[in-house]
């Protein structure tokens, strides 16, 4: 009987949770490469720099421009006209193995997520409230953003 009722409250709040869970997975990838952030010749699309915005400042704020960085011989790296490393050479071994790491912790759990929206879903009795559940958790944090 009690581990039913766990069961049971545990499924509806990862039913409520998961569309947060799945959002900020998602969003944390683009932030791992740096997806969200103009460098070099890259400039990511508004949405994903405001997605970013939300996930990092809870604001779904349009980005502000940044001024372009000053171009002067007193900032030029040592040694003369050698172009600065590029940010992915500065980058050490480890950290790049730990962003693919990180990135397949987050599609994994992007896939446990989905499953459970699923056995949420479809293997409850109380499917109108299981989807109630589901809806709540994707609309509650959009008004939150719009209010």
């Amino acid at each position: 009987m009690i581990s039913s009722t766990i069961r049971q409250w545990h499924a509806y709040l990862g039913l409520f949770i998961a569309p947060s869970v799945l959002f900020f997975t998602l969003t944390g990838i683009v932030q791992i490469f740096d997806l969200h952030e103009a460098h070099g010749g890259y400039h990511p699309a508004v949405l994903l720099e405001k997605l970013s915005k939300v996930h990092k400042d809870q604001v779904f704020a349009a980005p502000r421009e940044q001024p372009a960085p000053a171009h002067d011989a007193a900032n030029a790296p040592a040694g003369g006209d050698r172009p600065a490393q590029d940010e992915d050479e500065k980058q050490s071994v480890s950290t790049y193995v730990a962003k693919w790491f990180f990135t397949l912790v987050a599609l994994g759990l992007i896939a446990s997520s989905l499953i459970g929206i699923w056995m949420g879903t479809t293997q409850t009795r109380r499917k109108g409230l299981a989807w109630t559940l589901l809806l709540l958790g994707t609309l509650v944090p959009i008004v939150l953003l719009v209010v």
